[in-house]
């Protein structure tokens, strides 16, 4: 004890909040702790985080001093949004005179913003012109706001992204009179003033909720002597000091199922597939593409926010879904579930307690429909039949999967269930995994069709304790490979243990130049050592939008240089049968097409097309092309071979013309080029980075052809 590197994560779930302690240096998982959520304590989850952190430490004899990382995900700010537990705010709209102030003070006059729960956001406006802009007046204007109803100020300018100089002297003169604040220019450096504005009236209104939340834990993970920074799980993937957090708050929405994907991709040697993070009400789906998961903007009871979060589709459809029912046919699957409901899986019961069953139709909750299922024994218990009952029946779960229960049990409660249904017990688990698949599917669907995934190169991940109980039978269905990692039950805690610093920068840059590449990289690399990243360890992926003209930077650090890899490296062999798996192969039907100190790039000959994987040195499938060329070059003559795969691989037709995308791999980094923008673009990014190397570096360059 004492000589240990240990990262903690912990996740905050609806049922349940679980931490788990790893090894820093071999990623060993040393323990796993678990308290039931606090939703309704005093100090919100913000108690159970605490609880079982201190669990942890205890019950795995965890010296404080051992600690070196500690990050949780957070439900709060999306729980105070949906409950509408948020502050009146008063937005303080700046712009120049004349015409200009005229439409700007439109834009800035933001209604109340509608919540999902049927309340409101309450918003009153004032609105200042530059000129007006002394410290006299919007002393004043706030004082107004305050009177009003005010409890939180939003300093929004028009053209702030270009200077917060305004916006910043609103902020501090609202905090000097005790109002928390929030500058919109910090929030997004996007154009776009109301939605701008309204994302951080939204930002505003869960400060002073977040500012207690996050005092209260950090001062107990001090009290518990843990002299590390609190991390918190960002909606897109990343964690942030706790410092960051309380200035936006906003970033933390989706932190969960954030996790739970960041967790997947530590296991996941696949570049593309679809999660899913099934607990026991409700399932979260969303997207791995090219390594990365799957972020868009976040919509907020319909309002489009400048909030980048993963994006996920949430299904009332889960584990514990309870079966409903109607004139001898079963006629949905959840939303209820058994913990909702506050009945007991059948398959998690012992069978002696399953005396005499008998169907029993009821309402969950008050005004639920009256059909959903239970079953009543002659004991006077009660159970619920769920989709983890049917799973187990049917045999999908196996032994060493968290959702593995009594079968014989399960089967004895779904006795009454199957001949209301004038069916066989293995039957009815059929239909009831039937309705849940055909709820799921539609989904799944819309997801790989957005993305542009390929069915065939693609799996479903299976996360959260609830996993078994879908991912099977859906990826059956839908003829594709699934895959349940390794401690599944707790991944969304690992990911977060796991997760590395993030932040991103988005501008609109019409044309950009070199130097507006390097300028944006520099502020994301700021950013994210503000958020608590070394700088050794940031590494920035840069977009181009040619449609919106918005230029893009996202970085990607750890809070402490890593004393290890998750995985040992594979070597050629390892990765050749890797490669070949993915590509549905023998390992002798593929060949190396060319590799580096980093990557190998394995490719296969058919029909005029030669599909690829690129593999880094751990064994990660980084892409996956149906039709490539790889080629070895150096720096020095890159631009003449990228020129000719320019051409090489544009593909010509009618009424358009396909150009490729480009994969470069340059040292340890993988950079990605959609085609998508043209080839001055192209070339100035691939030319930012090779400014980067020596001229006779050698570099692996792969141009991946496009179809229809």
């Amino acid at each position: 004890m004492g000589n240990r590197a240990i990262r903690m994560g912990i996740d905050v779930g609806g049922t349940h909040t679980k931490a788990v302690a790893i090894d820093n240096r071999t990623y060993e998982i040393l323990g796993k702790s678990s308290v039931k959520t606090t939703h309704d304590h005093p100090a919100g989850v913000a108690a159970g985080v605490v609880e079982v952190f201190e669990k942890c430490l205890q019950e795995n004899n965890i010296d404080p001093d051992e600690v070196i990382f500690v990050a949780h995900s957070t439900t709060q700010a999306t729980n105070a949004l949906i409950e509408g537990d948020v502050a009146k705010v008063g937005v303080v709209g700046m712009s120049n005179g004349g015409l200009e102030g005229l439409l700007a003070r439109r834009q800035l006059k933001i209604p109340n913003i509608d919540l999902t729960s049927g309340r409101q956001i309450k918003i009153y406006n004032t609105f200042i012109t530059r000129k007006e802009l002394t410290k006299n007046t919007i002393e004043s204007r706030i004082k107004a706001l305050k009177e009003q109803g005010a409890e939180v100020i939003v300093a929004s300018m028009a053209f702030g992204v270009d200077s917060m100089k305004d916006e910043q002297l609103v902020h501090k003169i609202a905090v000097e009179s005790g109002m928390p604040a929030t500058i919109a220019s910090e929030i997004t450096k996007l154009y776009g003033l109301t939605r701008r504005t309204r994302t951080a009236a939204i930002n505003a209104s869960i400060l002073p909720k977040m500012f207690e939340t996050a005092n209260s834990t950090e001062q107990s993970v001090r009290n518990a002597g843990v002299k590390v920074p609190l991390m918190i799980m960002r909606g897109d993937g990343g964690v942030m000091e706790i410092n960051e957090m309380k200035k936006r708050p906003i970033l933390t929405m989706l932190s969960g199922p954030a996790a739970s994907v960041m967790g997947s991709l530590m296991y996941l040697r696949a570049s593309n597939g679809i999660y899913f993070e099934v607990g026991g009400t409700t399932t979260n789906i969303g997207v791995i593409k090219n390594g990365r998961p799957a972020i868009d903007y976040t919509v907020l009871a319909g309002h489009k926010t400048y909030v980048n979060s993963l994006d996920v589709r949430v299904l009332g459809v889960a584990g514990g879904s309870m079966v409903r029912v109607n004139q001898g046919a079963i006629v949905d699957v959840g939303p209820r579930s058994a913990h909702i409901a506050g009945l007991d899986y059948a398959v998690y019961s012992d069978e002696a307690d399953i005396v005499d069953p008998q169907l029993e139709l009821f309402s969950p909750k008050p005004g639920d429909p009256a059909d959903y299922v239970a079953i009543r024994c002659a004991n006077g218990k009660r159970f619920a039949i769920t989709n983890s009952c049917a799973a187990n029946v049917l045999g999908l779960v196996k032994p060493n999967h968290f959702s593995y229960g009594n079968v014989n049990a399960a089967k004895k409660a779904m006795k009454p269930l199957a001949d209301y249904l004038g069916v066989s017990v293995e039957e009815a688990a059929q239909q009831i995994l039937q309705r849940a698949y055909e709820k799921l599917c539609p989904l799944v669907q819309e997801l790989i069709e957005k993305y542009r995934l390929e069915p065939d190169q693609i799996s479903l991940v299976g996360v959260g304790g609830g996993a078994s109980a879908l991912i099977g039978y859906c990826a059956e269905k839908m003829g594709i490979r699934y895959h349940i990692p390794e401690n599944a039950e707790v991944i969304s805690s690992i990911g977060v243990a796991l997760a590395m610093v993030r932040d991103v920068v988005e501008r609109i840059v019409p044309n950009p130049t070199p130097e507006d590449i390097r300028k944006i990289k520099r502020e994301a690399i700021n950013l994210a050592i503000t958020s608590g990243a070394t700088p050794d360890s940031i590494d920035v992926h840069i977009e181009i939008d040619p449609i919106t003209s918005k230029l893009t930077a996202i970085a990607l650090g750890s809070t402490e240089v890593k004393t290890a890899d998750m995985l040992s490296e594979c070597t050629e062999e390892e990765a050749r049968e890797l490669a070949a798996q993915d590509m549905g192969k023998k390992p002798d039907e593929i060949s190396l097409i060319c590799k580096s100190k980093y990557f190998y790039v394995y490719g296969s000959k058919e029909d005029k097309r030669t599909p690829i994987r690129i593999l880094d040195q751990k064994g990660f499938i980084r892409v996956q092309r149906k039709d490539a060329i790889a080629q070895v070059t150096k720096v020095s003559e890159y631009q003449n071979l990228v020129n000719k795969l320019w051409e090489d691989m544009t593909v010509y037709r009618a009424d358009s013309v396909l150009r490729p995308d480009f994969y470069l791999c340059a040292g340890a980094k993988l950079m990605d080029i959609s085609s998508n923008i043209d080839f001055e673009h192209v070339k100035m990014l691939m030319d930012v980075e090779m400014s980067l190397l020596e001229p006779d570096d050698e570099i692996i360059l792969v141009a991946a052809r496009n179809a229809l």
